[in-house]
């Protein structure tokens, strides 16, 4: 569900509206399904470094729609919008169960003989890839270990055409929720049915349904609750809802409050370090084309912020910013750095932006050097030791611009470059402070072989690992490609699950309408829709793992020492927290990674010093992870960070 070129199939209530992904160029050859080895997207190896200069591919039946005088009067973009409707109203045949379950096998064949040349001691490995019953769409670890997954009832099996409900009003227009325990395994008994609230939406229909919260914005409050904020009303384009919902993760339950001002088709969403949430960017409530500027806080001003597992938000509203965020592009990257101000970096190059929360001020930044959009790519603040993150890494999101720009201290910075431009890809902070990119494809809806084909170059699949000096590798490959809508969290354990794209998961589903019965919280069968795949990192196939006990049981206060036990405390090395992961689009402004100074040692109990303030950590759960010399985290412990403790 994209505000450009992401568009379901026409519904009986609605007309289908498409916009294009790029100029419309040649079309060009190579689809590498069963290709052994690392991959460049139209044939030969791929080398880090290199740009992968690839022209766009337009589908046949795009082609087949494009009209002179619309490509005359509205440019090669914007024509090829209107060829894609044309051609989506006119549609296209079946996708059978036989190549479904073909692709499937051609991709775990060539998974395995490409993985076969890559030590998991070195780039890691691949180890379990099972059913989901929920497309991944939008992801959240709870700090109860579970892992919220949220998206839409399909109205489309096709991969060929568009599975989501964006112009669909009335009650095919429905959000679903799952949680997964990974504590459980990777059966149907580890999955749990968590429908959101029930409402007639105000599209006139009076056909209520869980809400369409899908292309929300999201992060965690200070009790470790997750704020929903924004969804999708169906219809012109993609109209945004008003919607303002709070999960609980110590009840697995849902709350609806009271609506936003405005309606957020796309926003984003950042915690910063007074617990309060800034609420920015999105369509409106009159449909694509219309970004909102408006800046909106939760809980407002005058409301508590919850802190105890107790404090639910209920009839807890809204209030506006003083200053606007004039985003013209939707999603942009949020980050509260330690100095306690949230920097708002846009995919447009010259829509960066500095939020006072205290004065509800904004003020310019220098615009990202690069010159070039990139749409949905992902960053992240890299670690800052003790005193949390003062710097952001902006990636991805330009399928032909491989480079990676540090954001510190007001100015822009050149790093590193990977192998090759990717969209669509999740960029992860791993416990021993390396970054990792998962996921990724050419475009919206393309894979490098033109839009709503889901065959995908090689390459898109493998993973990237950086080292401590910022240097990029190429890793192993995953099953599934996964572009637009694709996610990836850190768990508590140090293991990565890879989730999300609805058309890439239909396309390789080998049993698209099978169905399950006896998952936890349904009534009747459910349809593994989804897939997720586990993802080992190097570092938990380099020994064994320091042991961590005893964490404190209750909240943690900034500067405050804390004590926890380990078994293996020879071993212990580093103490470091990572906030969990709460993904949608590329955007993730929740990862951070902090160093604990480890403060005394006696016999097996450490003596650990919290981070000095709010701007260095929100308030909020956090996991807690003991290094040993080679980087090898421990299992996990969470604790909460609280400034009133």
């Amino acid at each position: 569900m994209s505000p450009s070129p992401s568009r379901p199939q026409p519904r009986p209530r609605a007309r289908r509206r498409l916009s294009a992904t790029a100029v419309v160029c040649a079309v060009t050859t190579g689809t590498l399904l069963g290709a052994v080895g690392p991959v460049a997207a139209h044939g030969g190896p791929v080398t880090p470094g290199q740009n992968d200069l690839v022209p766009h591919v337009a589908s046949p039946r795009v082609m087949a729609e494009m009209r002179d005088d619309e490509v005359a009067a509205l440019g090669a973009e914007h024509a090829e919008e209107h060829a894609r409707a044309r051609a989506a109203i006119r549609g296209i045949g079946d996708y059978p169960q036989t190549t479904r379950t073909n692709r499937y096998n051609a991709l775990t064949a060539s998974q395995s003989s490409t993985n076969a040349a890559f030590d998991p001691k070195v780039f890691g490995a691949f180890k379990e890839y099972f059913p989901s019953p929920d497309f991944g769409d939008h992801v959240a670890l709870l700090p109860t270990g579970k892992v919220l997954l949220f998206s839409f009832e399909r109205i489309e099996t096709n991969p060929e055409k568009e599975p989501a409900p964006t112009q669909t009003t009335g009650k095919e227009n429905a959000g679903r929720a799952f949680l997964w325990d990974p504590a459980k395994g990777t059966g149907k008994d580890a999955f749990k049915q968590v429908t959101p609230p029930v409402a007639d939406m105000p599209d006139g229909l009076n056909e209520p349904r869980p809400v369409p919260f899908f292309c929300s914005g999201h992060s965690f409050l200070p009790n470790g609750m997750l704020g929903v904020f924004g969804g999708n009303l169906g219809g012109n384009g993609g109209t945004g809802a008003k919607l303002s919902l709070i999960f609980d993760p110590w009840t697995e339950t849902w709350t609806r409050n009271p609506d936003m001002s405005v309606g957020r088709w796309y926003p984003s969403v950042v915690t910063g370090a007074d617990g309060r949430q800034l609420i920015m960017s999105g369509q409106s409530e009159l449909g694509y084309g219309t970004p909102t500027p408006v800046v909106e806080r939760f809980p407002a001003k005058g409301s508590p912020v919850p802190q105890g597992k107790n404090d639910t938000p209920r009839n807890t509203p809204v209030d506006r910013f003083k200053a606007d965020g004039p985003f013209t592009t939707d999603y942009p990257h949020l980050f509260s750095l330690n100095d306690g101000n949230v920097y708002g970096l846009g995919r447009q190059p010259n829509e960066q932006w500095k939020f006072d929360p205290v004065a509800e001020s904004r003020s310019d930044l220098t615009a990202r050097p690069d010159g070039r959009k990139r749409n949905y790519g992902s960053a992240v603040m890299l670690p800052g030791g003790v005193n949390g993150p003062d710097s952001a890494l902006v990636l991805g999101g330009d399928r032909d611009n491989p480079s990676t720009l540090r954001f510190s201290n007001g100015s822009w910075t050149a790093e590193k470059s990977r192998a090759f431009g990717r969209t669509q890809d999740d960029t992860l902070l791993l416990p021993n402070g390396r970054l990792m990119t998962v996921n990724g494809a050419y475009d919206i809806r393309d894979y490098g072989n033109g839009p709503y084909n889901p065959n995908a170059d090689l390459k898109y699949r493998q993973v990237e690992l950086r080292d401590d000096q910022g240097n990029w590798k190429l890793g192993p490959v995953q099953r599934l490609p996964r572009g637009y809508h694709s996610n990836a969290v850190v768990l508590p354990d140090g293991r990565v699950m890879v989730t999300g794209d609805e058309l890439q998961q239909l396309a390789n589903n080998t049993d698209v309408n099978g169905t399950v019965s006896g998952v936890p919280g349904t009534t009747g069968p459910v349809t593994m829709n989804g897939t997720i795949e586990i993802y080992e990192p190097a570092y938990l196939h380099q020994g064994d793992r320091p042991a961590l006990d005893n964490p404190p049981t209750s909240p943690v206060g900034y500067d405050r020492t804390f004590t926890v036990t380990s078994t293996t405390p020879g071993q212990a090395v580093k103490a470091v927290l990572l906030s969990p992961t709460t993904s949608t689009h590329s955007v993730n402004t929740s990862q951070r990674h902090l160093d604990l100074r480890i403060t005394s040692r006696a016999g097996n109990r450490l003596q650990l010093q919290a981070p000095p303030d709010a701007k260095a950590a929100p308030p909020g759960w956090y996991m807690l992870f003991l290094l040993n010399d080679q980087g090898v985290p421990s299992v996990a412990k969470w604790i909460q960070l609280s400034s009133s403790a």
